[in-house]
């Protein structure tokens, strides 16, 4: 075993060799422009586009025509909501959730300031959407969109995905879901869950950064999108810009990889996550799980160790990477509003860790920072006059 471990596979993943390794002949000598049409370097590079775009649409069950490549889910995420918002009179009402990433909360906040009405939804103390307040938000509201994570970035609680997605086909309302820590990592299929707009970040799934996808249903119905970058027309007009063909045959084989191992990938992290809570749970007191026991993604753990700040805490441990909230906004000393949507309190919310198991962990690794885990909470709590009290 090395240190230091990486235990923070939600905020990014390692590139995986695999994929590297399909990338590399487009970085050397295949470094033709998809759009350049007359000659073999832009043939080259465009076929790789196609086979890449076939390969994402694969593990979600769409087809290749419906993936149109962005930089990232936060750009999917921004092309999906406003998108469908200006392509339908500018000021059309959404419903989203209120532990949503930031990239769709501040997208959301965005389209408020242009005049557009946004609902926010609360979720129960497992940080899943009530379907009873969802049915009577479409009832009342009539919005044009409800968008809703598949997988919280934070407590890995998984929605009631196909259910949301049936209540807005019935009233003929566009659903968009943002998927980046769900897809390759548990079973996706936008044609089950009636899914017509969703966001897939590459660096999620051990391929690379700067590289995502956004699915754009094209029947039943036609999503219709306003694109959000002018300049080309590429991506069938969605999304303009010279593709990044080293990325998105990245991607693409990252994807595949996800497909053909997504079931015995999930059952071995889902066996070490299980593993690191029961050795956490046995040997400290005041130490509660966050979000849902059993709907969860199946390499994350959120934990809240009473009395420890959590900045402490892992300045205690540098040797392993783990993080106290989403990685897009850890640099703010703020408690999670995901925690605090769940019934937290500042206090807890300030006491809790993120633990993200990934493709390359081990059960060695997992050992070594169960046990200096429960070292270092023990040793910060002998230090806290309030731990005494609940003693």
């Amino acid at each position: 075993m090395k240190l230091p471990i990486y235990m923070d596979n939600h905020a990014t993943t390692r590139l995986d060799p695999r994929v590297l390794e399909a990338m590399m002949p487009y970085l050397t000598d295949a470094y033709g422009n998809a759009a350049s049409r007359s000659h073999s370097f832009g043939w080259t590079a465009d076929q790789a586009v196609e086979t890449a775009r076939a390969q994402v649409a694969k593990l979600i069950g769409a087809s290749a025509r419906e993936i149109v490549f962005t930089s990232g889910a936060t750009e999917s995420d921004n092309l999906a909501i406003t998108g469908a918002v200006q392509a339908h009179a500018g000021h059309a009402h959404v419903v989203t959730q209120a532990t949503e990433h930031k990239a769709v909360l501040d997208t959301c906040a965005w389209l408020e300031k242009q005049g557009s009405r946004v609902a926010y939804l609360p979720v129960d103390p497992e940080g899943r959407v009530s379907l009873d307040d969802l049915r009577r938000a479409l009832d009342d509201d009539k919005p044009v969109l409800v968008t809703v994570l598949f997988a919280n970035n934070e407590i890995g609680t998984i929605q009631l995905i196909d259910e949301i997605g049936a209540l807005c086909r019935e009233r003929g309302v566009l659903f968009h879901t943002d998927a980046a820590q769900a897809v390759g990592k548990i079973p996706v299929d936008v044609n089950r869950a009636n899914i017509d707009l969703l966001s897939i970040s590459g660096h999620k799934i051990y391929g690379p950064k700067g590289i995502g996808a956004l699915y754009i249903r094209r029947h039943n119905p036609h999503v219709e999108l306003a694109e959000q970058m002018h300049g080309g027309g590429h991506e069938r007009g969605m999304r303009s810009g010279t593709l990044n063909v080293p990325g998105i045959v990245g991607l693409g084989a990252a994807c595949e990889i996800a497909a053909a191992e997504l079931e015995s990938e999930a059952a071995r992290l889902t066996a070490m996550r299980d593993r690191l809570q029961a050795k956490l749970l046995a040997a400290l007191d005041h130490v509660r799980v966050n979000g849902s026991q059993q709907h969860r993604l199946p390499g994350n753990l959120n934990m809240t160790f009473e009395q420890v700040d959590s900045e402490t805490l892992m300045m205690g441990v540098k040797e392993v990477a783990l993080s106290s909230g989403s990685a897009c906004t850890s640099a703010k000393i703020e408690p999670s509003h995901v925690l605090r949507a769940l019934g937290l309190g500042e206090e807890a919310a300030h006491s809790s860790i993120r633990f993200g198991l990934g493709r390359f962990n081990t059960d060695e690794e997992v050992d070594y920072v169960a046990d200096r885990l429960v070292d270092v909470v023990r040793k910060l709590r002998q230090l806290s006059p309030e731990y005494a009290d609940l003693t």
